[in-house]
């Protein structure tokens, strides 16, 4: 295929439109049109990157080669199977559906037409994300961190969909496995969903992996640790560093800090400034300032032009949203007061605040 595909993206809010700039600009390929039911928004956008506009997307389902999807949570199911069902390639927009069931029929759907399915899981294009797993192997355990302020958007859905399921799906691409145990409770903070969760997954293999996420916080982090048989891998995803840990020459030789001391071969004085350098080496990295957006959606030209399975597949996002629903289960499930007939789920705090008098169906009907 030589002649430029033409793409279109459905849905060109605060990050749709980014997508839609990119393949706009993008060589070998043509943007067609937006479809965007915000007139306002999606004129401005089609005029910013020369294509058309539309407010129906179902008016593209013939006419492009493939479609990046960037519609609030809800939309998925209903917006993927369209597009799917004419034999049209999709990038979905993390998380793959709202519900388990809707992502497996939007799984179903492409390898039933043998299209490509791309899940917008973007931290895999991540340098720094990139950089750790290429430094370790076989992970024993994980720790995850990924805080933000309240955005007000995404408000569909809560914060494992919002922002857990990155974590998730960064931590079963690293151990190539699906937990064999889940752990979690969260909390409400501001009305709707959970808005802070920390979950524990157990793997097969042993490894265990710790996430948290917050995204009413001052400010924003993210982070990951890594430990395996290398040593110790942390990578801020924000500024793209890695820090690595491991055993020196010394180390690996049976010289321990903790028996030289007790045996006093050496002093504490002298041990001190010999741990990081002399008994574990360690060592900082940049990496590079490659925009993950534009490699995710390179990546996705290339697999529409080219056949290729997507780096994050349907399946890989259906992997992830299975995970999120075990987690989702455990904070409704969770006991604050560790009796079955105490309070459970993420709003017992929230409701504790606003008194006994302010009921479940209220709280929803506010934050709607």
């Amino acid at each position: 295929m030589n002649e430029s595909l033409k793409l279109a993206v459905v849905g060109v809010g605060a990050l749709g439109r980014h997508h839609a700039r990119i393949l706009s600009e993008m060589e070998g390929v043509e943007l067609v049109a937006v479809a965007e039911p915000n007139e306002k928004q999606g004129l401005a956008v089609a005029e910013a990157c020369g294509c058309d506009w539309t407010n129906d997307y179902r008016t593209l389902l013939k006419s492009v080669d493939a479609v990046s999807v960037v519609v609030p949570t809800f939309l998925h199911r209903k917006v993927g199977e369209a597009f799917l069902s004419n034999s049209v390639p999709v990038l979905m927009e993390k998380p793959l559906t709202s519900k388990v069931e809707d992502g497996e029929v939007l799984v179903r759907l492409a390898q039933e037409h043998g299209i490509p399915l791309q899940v917008g899981h973007i931290e895999r294009f991540n340098p720094g994300f990139q950089q750790l797993a290429d430094w370790t192997s076989e992970p024993k355990y994980l720790r995850t961190e990924r805080v933000s302020p309240y955005a007000f958007r995404s408000m569909d859905i809560g914060v494992v969909h919002d922002l857990m399921i990155h974590d998730i799906e960064l931590c079963l691409s690293l151990t190539q496995e699906m937990p064999s145990r889940v752990e979690a409770f969260g909390v409400s903070l501001v009305g709707g969903h959970e808005d802070v969760v920390q979950a524990r997954l157990s793997f097969p293999n042993g490894c265990i992996a710790d996430l948290t996420v917050n995204r009413v916080t001052p400010q924003p982090a993210r982070t990951i640790q890594c430990w395996s048989d290398a040593g110790c891998a942390i990578a801020d995803l924000t500024a793209r560093t890695v820090q690595t840990f491991s055993p020196s020459e010394m180390m690996q030789a049976g010289q321990l800090p903790f028996e030289l001391a007790q045996a006093g071969i050496q002093s504490v004085d002298d041990l001190k400034p010999q741990v990081f350098g002399g008994f574990i080496d360690r060592h900082q990295f940049q990496a590079t300032d490659t925009d993950a957006l534009t490699a995710e959606l390179s990546s996705f030209v290339d697999c529409v032009r080219n056949r290729h399975q997507p780096v994050v597949s349907g399946a890989h996002g259906l992997a992830a949203l299975r995970v999120a629903q075990h987690v989702l289960e455990c904070v409704e499930a969770h006991q604050w007061d560790g009796v079955p007939d105490g309070r459970t789920g993420a709003k017992a705090l929230l409701k504790h605040y606003l008194g006994q008098t302010h009921s479940g169906e209220e709280t929803d009907a506010a934050a709607a």
